[in-house]
């Protein structure tokens, strides 16, 4: 009875499903955070019949032929790395990307990490960090006597230095993008790391030809659409509850099987 593995494949790729979908909808108020897509594909097929086949001794062949599928897998869980809205907060240490790219952070092993998600603070030496604390590339020391901090599109820091008349330069920041998006890894905290799939960095000037500008006293929200989301929750629910009935069928034949062997 191939039908009760075949269901069990698909109560499990919905299944997968769902977690996807509650892992977006748990993550709606995530500074940066990216929607993820399960994909799916079917399996090997039991060819009871090859298309092609010779029917008869005259040449004739067989049209269609007979193929048995023997379920679905998830094929991958995708990333859509399309624009968050900016939300304004007024905080001049809260800078988002608007159009491509990412931060560069440096974590405590000393190797990078990259994130979209702008929300910095100033350590203890003043440098410019992450809230868990990690240094935003490159290193941005602020000083101690600014009095006030602007960072403009291109991502030039300036701070306002009691005595000067000018605002003086203190660092500028980068963004960084890779070939393959999708490909880098999530490693939590809003931060993401390359891998073999997602390519080499290529670090660049906000603003400069296919990096976005960036915008101070902004934040990137979530680009979850809660309505995208429950409506595929309700679909990848039923999907999941018609498997189960195949798999009641199922049973009520092979209880009436049994019941003829008896």
């Amino acid at each position: 009875m191939r039908a009760l593995s075949i269901a069990a494949t698909g109560m499990l790729a919905q299944q997968t499903n769902v977690e996807v979908i509650a892992n977006n909808l748990a993550n709606m108020n995530t500074t940066g955070f990216k929607e993820q897509r399960a994909e799916f594909e079917d399996l090997l097929y039991q060819n009871v019949e090859l298309q092609g086949a010779q029917s008869s001794d005259t040449g004739t062949v067989v049209p269609s032929g007979i193929q048995l599928g023997a379920g679905v897998r998830t094929a991958a869980v995708y990333r859509v790395t399309r624009q968050g809205d900016l939300q304004t907060t007024s905080n001049p240490y809260d800078v988002a990307i608007n159009g491509a790219g990412y931060f560069r952070i440096q974590m405590p092993d000393g190797t990078d990490a990259y994130t979209r998600a702008g929300n910095f603070a100033l350590s203890p030496e003043g440098q410019l960090v992450t809230q868990q604390g990690y240094v935003v590339q490159p290193g941005i020391a602020i000083p101690t006597t600014a009095t006030a901090v602007s960072i403009n599109a291109q991502g030039q820091v300036q701070a306002t230095i009691p005595g000067q008349t000018a605002p003086q330069t203190v660092g500028q920041l980068e963004l960084t993008r890779f070939p393959n998006e999708a490909g880098l890894k999530a490693e939590g905290n809003n931060l993401l790391t390359e891998t073999a799939s997602s390519g080499s960095p290529q670090s660049g000037v906000p603003g400069s030809t296919g990096y976005g500008t960036l915008q101070q006293g902004f934040l990137e929200t979530s680009n979850i659409n809660a309505v995208e989301e429950i409506t595929s929750l309700i679909t990848a629910q039923r999907a999941y509850e018609m498997n189960s009935k195949v798999i009641t069928a199922a049973d009520e034949m092979l209880s009436e099987t049994a019941k003829l062997g008896g």
